[in-house]
């Protein structure tokens, strides 16, 4: 998934940002409110975490905008404040999880799976692609042969690509899903990703198309 990570915390930042990108996520950082809030107004999300006490705009602000914005993007909330009134005050204004610090860092990725199975029932728990089926839960690829291992970045290129499947999608816009928007990665490093993705995939009736000058498609091959 691609997450934001809206905390002013620079050494919690870190290593909230460590453990997600160990388990193939994609993670933007913003440190203040007014940068988080206009990130996921332009950028988007699959998931944010957003912390309550933000410099220059509360994280209920920007919690509420996205409400009142109709953004569907799942929204964990990670703060030091733990009353049950703040709590409440939480999740009603639209966050759809509240976690206090201090934390394990264990169950900040317990809960991040449970939301990313939440944004897998609006699409499927299991998706077939040609002979590959693929389980949102579990975050598993599978032929008929069995599971196929895919490290964390070949896996968040296959979902980035499974999601827009059919259409193509950026080299760019690939960058930001896998490494985060902004990252300093070259373009070639994508593109040994796809190459390592699709010898893995091949003979199973789907392939990535590379097309030229746009970026690459995930298609289903029809048997001849």
């Amino acid at each position: 998934m691609r997450i934001v990570l809206i905390e002013d915390n620079t050494m919690l930042a870190r290593a909230v940002i460590q453990a997600l990108e160990d388990e193939g996520h994609a993670v933007d950082w913003l440190a203040n409110g007014e940068d988080g809030g206009r990130f996921l107004a332009t950028e988007g999300a699959d998931l944010a975490i957003v912390d309550i006490n933000l410099p220059k705009r509360s994280g209920l602000e920007v919690i509420r905008t996205l409400g009142a914005e109709r953004r569907d993007i799942p929204v964990l909330v990670l703060t030091a404040r733990d009353s049950l009134g703040d709590r409440i005050e939480g999740l009603d204004a639209g966050a759809d999880d509240y976690m206090t610090k201090p934390f394990e860092m264990a169950e900040l990725s317990a809960r991040v799976r449970a939301l990313g199975r939440r944004r897998g029932k609006r699409l499927h728990n299991v998706e077939t692609c040609g002979a590959l089926e693929f389980d949102r839960l579990s975050r598993q690829l599978s032929s008929p042969e069995g599971p196929i291992a895919l490290p964390r970045r070949e896996l968040a290129l296959w979902e980035v690509l499974l999601d827009h499947a059919g259409r193509v999608v950026s080299k760019d816009a690939l960058c930001d899903s896998i490494y985060g928007t902004g990252a300093d990665i070259e373009v070639n490093a994508v593109e040994l990703l796809v190459s390592r993705l699709r010898r893995k995939i091949e003979g199973h009736g789907v392939t990535i198309r590379a097309i030229r000058g746009l970026g690459y498609v995930l298609q289903r091959i029809e048997a001849q």
